[in-house]
């Protein structure tokens, strides 16, 4: 078995199941009387091989690790690739892998508005020379198309052929303002003009929506977040349908270092099997939610399952639902902040996509951009009981701005 390739964890896509089936039941190993029905765990660093230098086989725990295979099928399988995925020690290190794509002296076409580590990162590499980042209006499709055109025509012959001079990064929902892209709009142009596309499903989760159908090269998922769902692992992970960009992702992991631990991913696909669940009922939380806080007064809310939000219509037409993070903006820094500290079920908290709803104010981090509101706070909507959470969120609001 060559380094980074598979056992057999075929999904049961043929069987044209349902996601809400296929996350119960992907990933399994074969069906033999007296086998596991789940997968096991695999503690090893070491993999036995042959005196060939050249003798294939695993070779060792940087390159594959028997655990990661089933959570990297399943994945590849809700995305709709039939390459297996990636998974990586942390978000990030799928963020920084996925960035490194991009040629030298290439230009990164980013969000104003998206994960601050995939942002910061960039800018980052940007100021040591690594490439050129130009930031858009993501909900802006002519300003992100000319942005497209302008990096093509500036790379000249070397955009050519897809040597990844410029690279899209897409997020829909944005982090934190929730903007919606067309990507079915944007991915097409991309592809058409030459250039790399890669698109952050964190939010929406493949259950909601799938990039690779919409034409993106690579898909990248925060695993911590709504895919193992319990906020007990740290994780990320990447998909493509391409093997030249599945072996470069695979390459940066090997050789950089940002490998998964055995029993982590472990926990990330238990905490996958129950995704349709937890996603079903934390998107009807977050709706309701977002209605009754719209009769809110003194309050802007953002969430595109409302029919007055300004992505709904792209949304609808793009996604299978909206999503479970909402943002309300209030009228100042320490009106959202008493907010956050008068809240009893919420929990205060950087994180998102846990069964447990968390808060947080996004301008209290020195980088998040300023055009992001300085009253503006996330809202993870977990699996609680809507009324429950209604009234602790009520009290608080009543609290900041009673």
């Amino acid at each position: 078995m060559p380094a980074g390739a598979h056992a057999d964890y075929s999904g049961p896509m043929t069987q044209n199941w349902a996601p809400e089936t296929v996350v119960v039941e992907t990933g399994r190993p074969p069906r033999e009387h007296d086998a596991a029905l789940n997968p096991p765990i695999t503690l090893t660093s070491t993999f036995i091989g042959t005196a060939g230098v050249e003798d294939g086989g695993r070779q060792y725990g940087r390159y594959g690790n028997p655990t990661w295979e089933p959570f990297e099928a399943a994945l590849a399988e809700l995305e709709g690739s039939a390459l297996p995925g990636l998974v990586f020690a942390s978000g990030l290190a799928a963020v920084t892998a996925a960035l490194d794509l991009v040629a030298p002296g290439g230009t990164v076409i980013m969000p104003r508005h998206c994960y601050l580590g995939a942002l910061s990162g960039a800018q980052e590499s940007a100021a040591a020379g690594r490439f050129r980042i130009v930031t858009v209006d993501i909900e802006d499709t002519a300003e992100v198309t000319a942005a497209i055109d302008a990096a093509v025509a500036g790379a000249g012959d070397r955009a050519s052929g897809r040597d990844r001079s410029v690279l899209l990064w897409l997020e829909s929902p944005t982090n934190p303002m929730l903007e919606v892209a067309d990507l079915p709009a944007l991915l097409a142009h991309a592809r058409a003009a030459g250039a790399l596309s890669v698109v952050d499903n964190t939010f929406a989760t493949p259950l909601v929506q799938k990039p690779l159908e919409h034409g993106a090269d690579v898909v990248l998922h925060s695993v911590t977040k709504s895919l193992s769902g319990h906020s007990d692992v740290v994780l990320g992970a990447t998909v493509t349908a391409d093997p030249e960009l599945r072996e470069l992702l695979h390459h940066h992991r090997s050789v950089r270092g940002g490998i998964a631990g055995p029993f982590e991913v472990w926990l990330a696909l238990r905490g996958l099997r129950t995704l349709a669940l937890r996603v079903e009922r934390s998107q009807a939380n977050a709706l309701a939610l977002a209605e009754r806080l719209s009769e809110y007064p003194g309050l802007e809310v953002r969430f595109p399952g409302l029919a007055t939000d300004p992505g709904h219509a792209r949304a609808a037409a793009q996604m299978t639902g909206f999503g479970s993070i909402l943002c309300i903006v209030l009228p100042t820094a320490e009106a959202a902040r008493t907010v956050a500290e008068s809240v009893r079920l919420w929990t205060p908290a950087t994180s998102l996509g846990g069964v447990e709803s968390l808060i947080e104010r996004r301008r209290r981090h020195a980088a998040e951009p300023e055009s992001v509101p300085e009253g503006l706070l996330r809202l993870s909507v977990g699996i609680e009981h809507v009324d429950d959470l209604w009234a602790d969120l009520e009290q608080a609001l009543d609290t900041a701005l009673g």
